[in-house]
């Protein structure tokens, strides 16, 4: 099994490279025959990549220490869905996971109707497919032997040891590897010197099924945090966070700048430009969460492979920009300057400038502390203070403009008309702001910033509304059957606005949390009880229960709101026999305004105990506002796609491109 395993890896590098080969070789030749050959070079490549992935599983559910891997991230107590989860939990197994997924995204791209860009695509995914096995093969070998069989493993880290861990890191992935799809059709436009939008229309799902993937990815990291690691939030700015958040920003500009080329035939620099920062931003995560040269609880032990990751970047960097360069000409002979200060494609530009200084700022945060280090010798750490100053008066930037862009039509509008259109909103969210005021709110940043909110939710409804009307107008339809009707004939313009009302949703969370919450640290003995907000919660007793490999240690706190009883709330400590740190299980309570949100700290004896206690405003308006981003990225994925794609055939006669 060893052997097969350790196989399969040295046969995904000689399928890469075989598929790399015939693939440049059919494009030189034009040889229909070598492009088929190199369909069949992918196909085994998947077959390698789901040989060693499938073997991997099977050796961390069934307990063979004699692994390396295994020994070091399952033992025989884990429970099977963690055993398997540990497959993406270290270096040597979340690279081959990297690996079989792209390796499934090449076998689709290579399957699907053949377009002229279909060899040159296929020849940067085997790229990368060579990299990524070559890296497992030579550096860490997820079917490494270990000197002496252990009578157990290590196991998983505690911490490690949720549901999220099952979901968070196998849809960040997905978002990360997807975006290699957009980068290999646009370095195919490159190679081919065709400058139409060909390549943005065939990799739209891609990229906005990547997008999602990163979307659900961060909101699932932040509630593990939240429930997990007991500080009370959900998103820290750490290093590994920021790595996932810059190619969300970047692919968000994307999404939108691209409309401007299918529409306009504008901006198609611009757009080279994000899909190359996009997919350079995922190399650039990995190379932070492998290299070591950042702390952070997510991030990978150093085992050099920040070095290699370092390297490649650098290649496909320079690989990209040589194709930039080369096609320079063509490129910018092909573009259309915006004609309006004032109209909407005018408001998607500035959109994505206030995105790409987001993706700047938390750049410069996260790599702030190498700068320092390498030229003073002293590692000046940037923390969220930094962040959410520098952050802060960018989504408000961001949020006011979403509130006025969809009244914004295309080529050229007019400001009156457009202020007409959003008079009622403005209205609204002004009015909004004098009550909080009024009621003795405090922060005038935070009333702001959630008046803005507001606004932009309630320009987008409107706009929906008003569509509605007009439809039931024409029709004849009730309500339900004119809204289902309106968003299934225009699902990308509709699924937009949904995802923008679901941002709205989810950044009046993070403003309320942020600004208004409420912390107690409290030492109370046996029967006492304190108060925070409108609950007062009392300790009614101390216990300790045997589970399997742990010890669960949890205080039973009762909790009455307002005067009304409600159900007790259980903070735990769990100790692992074969871990040296206890877990943290946060006891959260929530409503649809506000969590309840509590963490046994210590004890000194079990009529004696700390714990901390907070109340978090509006933090399930997050949660809400991403399940409805992600309704409206699915309803904008079933739209229709319109292609111009060329036939492979014609392959054969653009072979002169890359000579």
């Amino acid at each position: 099994m060893y052997i097969i395993g350790n196989l399969s890896l040295i046969l995904g590098i000689v399928l890469s490279a075989y598929t790399l080969a015939a693939t440049i070789a059919g494009v030189r030749k034009g040889s229909a025959q070598w492009l088929e050959s190199a369909r069949g070079g992918i196909i085994g490549t998947f077959i390698a990549a789901l040989t060693a992935s499938a073997l991997l599983l099977y050796f961390l559910g069934t307990g063979h220490f004699e692994f390396t891997y295994v020994a070091s991230y399952t033992n025989r107590t884990l429970p099977l869905i963690y055993k398997l989860s540990a497959f993406w939990a270290g270096n040597a197994g979340s690279l081959l996971f990297w690996t079989l997924l792209l390796s499934i995204y090449t076998a689709i791209i290579g399957f699907a109707k053949k377009t002229a860009y279909t060899p040159y695509t296929l020849a940067v995914l085997s790229l990368n497919l060579l990299f990524f096995f070559t890296v497992m093969i030579t550096l860490v070998n997820p079917f490494e032997l270990s000197d002496t069989i252990p009578a157990d493993g290590n196991g998983l880290n505690p911490m490690l040891q949720n549901p999220g861990m099952v979901i968070h890191p196998v849809t960040l992935y997905l978002g990360y590897v997807g975006l290699a799809v957009p980068f290999a059709f646009a370095m195919a436009s490159l190679m081919l010197k065709n400058m139409d939008s060909d390549w943005l229309r065939l990799t739209r799902k891609w990229t906005l099924t990547a997008w999602m993937f990163l979307t659900a990815g961060n909101l699932i990291g932040a509630w593990w945090a939240y429930v997990e690691l007991g500080w009370g939030g959900y998103w820290a700015w750490d290093p590994v966070e920021n790595a996932s958040f810059m190619p969300w920003l970047t692919v968000s500009a994307l999404l939108h700048s691209v409309m401007i080329q299918e529409r306009k035939n504008m901006l198609r620099k611009w757009n080279l430009f994000l899909v190359i920062l996009s997919y350079g931003l995922t190399l650039f995560g990995t190379f932070l969460v492998r290299s070591g040269i950042l702390t952070s609880v997510h991030a990978f032990a150093d085992s050099g492979l920040g070095t290699y990751f370092f390297i490649f970047l650098a290649f496909m960097a320079l690989f990209a920009a040589y194709l930039v360069v080369s096609r320079y000409g063509l490129i910018r002979s092909k573009s259309v300057p915006v004609s309006a200060y004032f109209s909407k494609e005018s408001s998607f530009l500035l959109n994505n400038y206030i995105l790409l200084a987001a993706a700047f700022a938390v750049f410069w945060g996260t790599v702030f502390p190498l700068i320092s280090e390498t030229l003073t010798g002293t590692k000046i750490n940037t923390g969220a203070p930094y962040f959410n100053k520098v952050m802060a008066p960018i989504l408000l930037a961001l949020i006011l403009l979403m509130a006025v862009c969809p009244v914004i039509p295309w080529q050229k509008a007019s400001l009156a008309r457009s202020l007409k259109q959003v008079r009622w909103p403005l209205a609204l969210s002004a009015l909004f702001a004098a009550f909080l005021a009024g009621s003795g709110v405090e922060g005038t940043f935070a009333i702001i910033g959630i008046s803005a909110c507001i606004f932009m939710l309630a320009t987008h409804t409107a706009e929906i509304a008003r569509a509605v009307q007009a439809r039931k107008k024409a029709t004849a339809e009730n309500t339900v059957i004119a809204t289902v009707k309106l968003f299934a004939k225009n699902k990308r313009r509709y699924g937009g606005y949904l995802v923008h009302l679901g941002i709205g949703v989810l950044a009046v969370g993070i403003i309320s949390s942020q600004a208004y919450p409420l912390e107690i640290i409290k030492t109370i003995e046996k029967g006492e009880s304190f108060s925070i907000g409108g609950y007062e919660l009392t300790f009614n007793s101390f216990n300790k229960v045997k589970q399997g490999d742990r010890d669960v240690i949890f205080a039973e706190m009762g909790v009455m709101y307002n005067g009304r009883k409600l159900a007790p709330v259980l903070p735990e400590k769990i100790y692992y026999d074969n871990w040296s740190e206890p877990s943290t299980e946060v006891a959260v309570k929530s409503r649809w305004n506000e969590d309840l949100y509590v963490v046994l700290s210590s004890w000194e004896t079990k009529n004696k105990i700390t714990v901390l206690a907070r109340v978090n405003p509006f933090i399930s308006w997050i949660w809400t506002g991403g399940y409805i981003m992600l309704a409206g990225i699915l309803i904008a994925l079933s739209g229709k796609r319109r292609t111009n794609g060329k036939s492979v055939v014609q392959v054969v006669t653009e072979g002169e491109a890359v000579r």
